[in-house]
């Protein structure tokens, strides 16, 4: 597929490259395996980089825009911290991909959803009785199954209030793409999302870990 796209788009130029797949799950850090860990970096870190290396050449020579999805969970962690790993590794690729490209007159943009679970589809409602059946001897041993079904409907809820209006991604990446001036970052989120990322990223972190204990306490 790599060979035929690029001997496509050799002879009418190549413009843009957006980097979109992803894949989402639920779970604390000793709830998934190793090899769940390996197919999410395999996807949403390295699935966006091979691409982008097979690409390159042609970017390089239109001086074209690559585009990464990435989300505000880089940022901090409810709950998928194996989303938020390889959403804030594929930012830093972006940071130093940008500056590397500079030279060459390609543009290097990343997006940063809000909550768009209701229009992505990307995690389905979380199973408080699958993750159970699937937890280690070890970690059935450290927690219990009340547990789970608080942080599975603690974690359900915040699928629920997802944003509908996917759009307003499309939009962004379209800006990116076409824009005679796009931004490092567009950030579409709502206000309050916006709000956590602020705090994330100038207070101490140990401001930060509070605000977000205590909301995984309600």
């Amino acid at each position: 597929s790599e060979k035929c796209l690029l001997r496509h788009f050799s002879s009418i130029g190549f413009w843009g490259l957006v980097n979109n797949a992803g894949i989402s799950t639920f779970g604390e850090t000793g709830w998934l395996s190793m090899e769940k860990y390996e197919k999410f970096a395999d996807v949403n870190l390295l699935g966006s980089i091979r691409t982008t290396l097979a690409f390159l050449p042609l970017l390089r020579k239109y001086k074209g825009r690559i585009i990464f999805m990435s989300s505000i969970i880089a940022y901090f962690s409810l709950g998928n911290g194996i989303y938020s790993m390889t959403k804030a590794a594929i930012e830093k690729f972006c940071d130093a991909l940008r500056l590397e490209m500079k030279k060459f007159g390609v543009r290097v943009c990343i997006i940063q959803p809000g909550n768009y679970a209701r229009s992505t589809k990307i995690q389905p409602p979380v199973s408080a009785e699958e993750i159970w059946n699937e937890l280690s001897e070890e970690e059935k041993a450290v927690y219990n199954k009340e547990y789970v079904q608080e942080r599975a409907n603690f974690f359900n809820s915040i699928l629920s209030e997802g944003s509908a209006n996917g759009n307003e991604v499309v939009d962004a990446m379209v800006d990116a793409l076409t824009s005679p001036a796009p931004k490092a970052r567009y950030m579409v989120a709502k206000l309050k999302e916006k709000a956590l990322v602020f705090v994330c990223a100038l207070f101490p972190t140990v401001v930060m870990d509070s605000v977000l204990s205590y909301a995984l306490s309600k």
